[in-house]
């Protein structure tokens, strides 16, 4: 390998100042270019966002202010050691820009070294003192950084291991500085290491950027984390206040005979994930009949849940004014397609009338009701209904089912069964029935339901069940 030498000895010859020229217009140009965009960011705003921006933008420019200065070098060629009556520099901020990048060779064989100016000056040190020499170094190097500089001139003088790391370097006024070195053994021509050389480059600036640009994206991340939690806090509390506000269980209607026995719950997500547009709902009606529905709206977060309030209050009013669940159903299609944010949904929406035992249902998209009776279930046939918001002005048809004593009727949305959908969801909540023939109430009924399917999934769910007292 032949011998490096430092950027101060006067063999080294620069390129060709035509194609180092070009490069550096372009680098400026560049920067003007990126220096007129920074002029459009806010300064001194208390947005994370803005400011860190704001600290991109300086980190490409203090970047491409190095590259800049890193190409003149290389065009005009190393300057001269600087005359020993020439002072050091007062403090790191009066250093020329020039001395960032400095050299150095330590000759093994002689103990000589050998300090380009540039160095000098990145030290804090007098030109007129003698370089120190490698067993010298670590004087100046910070107390924690010092395993590292052994560590790399030890396997560069040893193993010939190039040089190539950081540490802080620390000057006679106090300063603390932060040098990249990189270096390489030079070989004797037996082959041993003769003499190890180094170029030194204060990274002192480039550090200050990139840790402004580091806090800037914390604070974002810390902002957006908190931003997701308020919603996330704000979307529960709404859907909870949508939900009925009964615990346990209910009786539609509430007095008289052949009344439903209901029980519903809703069931979180095991990971916790931001609340969902899921719902379940019953209420009597004025004409003594109840009403039941569960159903589910595509998102998650404040907008979901208060798209989940206007369907169930739209529902609970077309259904306080008599109207039947088919064309209940297409003005909640229709009422959707007209939202400000147009979404999908699905439902499932129940007319019972206890004088008759007799059922009236729609769905828009969504699992059939099961109905289970003497210790067998099976799903409903399902009428006509497509999703909501699919298709404007889709038919909604209706279907019509006698109920007896000691039905139980069960709805729920998707993802009740974990990692079950369609055929497979129905086949393993049927086999429930023979726990639900043993179970008096509905309330027992949603018990056995949480004992089986109420941990471990990946999405929330909702399920209601309800029971023909008599």
């Amino acid at each position: 390998m032949p011998p490096h030498l430092s950027a101060d000895r006067s063999t080294a010859q620069p390129p060709g100042r035509g194609p180092v020229d070009a490069l550096i217009s372009q680098t400026r140009r560049l920067k003007g270019d990126v220096d007129a965009v920074r002029r459009g960011t806010p300064a001194g705003t208390s947005d994370p966002r803005d400011r860190w921006q704001r600290a991109l933008y300086d980190l490409a420019l203090h970047q491409l202010d190095d590259l800049d200065e890193h190409l003149a070098q290389l065009r005009d060629g190393p300057p001269p050691v600087p005359a020993p009556a020439g002072p050091a520099p007062a403090t790191p901020g009066q250093d020329s820009p020039l001395s960032r990048v400095g050299s150095a060779e330590w000759n093994l064989l002689t103990d000589e070294a050998s300090w380009s100016g540039e160095l000098y000056r990145i030290l804090g040190r007098d030109p007129a003192a003698p370089p120190l020499t490698l067993d010298e170094l670590p004087s100046l190097v910070h107390d924690e950084d010092r395993p590292r500089l052994t560590a790399m001139v030890t396997g560069c003088l040893v193993d010939a291991r190039p040089i190539d790391g950081e540490f802080r370097l620390m000057r006679p006024d106090g300063g603390v500085r932060t040098v990249h070195m990189m270096g390489e053994p030079v070989l004797g021509a037996d082959g041993s290491t003769a003499s190890m050389w180094a170029v030194l480059r204060d990274v002192s600036e480039l550090r200050r950027h990139r840790r402004a640009v580091g806090e800037t994206r914390d604070a974002l991340h810390r902002r957006g984390q908190d931003a997701a939690r308020t919603e996330h806090r704000l979307a529960a509390e709404l859907r909870e206040a949508v939900l009925p506000a009964w615990q346990g269980s209910l009786r539609l209607p509430r007095r008289g005979p052949r009344t439903l026995d209901v029980a519903a719950r809703h069931l979180p997500s095991a990971a916790g994930a931001a609340a969902g547009g899921k719902w379940y709902d019953a209420l009597e009606l004025p004409d003594g009949a109840g009403l039941l529905s569960v159903g589910e709206l595509t998102g998650q977060g404040v907008g979901t849940a208060s798209g989940v309030a206007m369907l169930i209050g739209a529902m609970r009013g077309m259904a306080m004014s008599g109207t039947a669940p088919g064309p209940l159903m297409a003005c909640l299609d229709r009422l959707l397609g007209a939202a400000g944010q147009p979404a999908l949904g699905s439902g499932l929406c129940l007319r019972y009338r206890p004088e008759t035992r007799s059922l009236l249902w729609a769905r828009a998209g969504h699992p059939s009701p099961l109905l289970f009776r003497s210790g067998s279930g099976h799903a409903l046939d399902a009428p006509e209904g497509v999703r909501l918001g699919t298709a404007p002005a889709s038919p909604y048809g209706q279907a019509e089912e006698r109920l007896e004593a000691g039905d139980l009727l069960l709805l729920h949305t998707d993802g009740l069964v974990p990692g079950r959908t369609g055929a497979a969801s129905v086949r393993r909540l049927a086999a429930l029935a023979p726990q639900f023939e043993k179970s008096g109430t509905a309330q027992e009924c949603l018990l056995a339901v949480l004992r089986e399917f109420g941990g471990g999934r990946e999405d929330d769910a909702c399920v209601l069940v309800a029971r023909v007292t008599s």
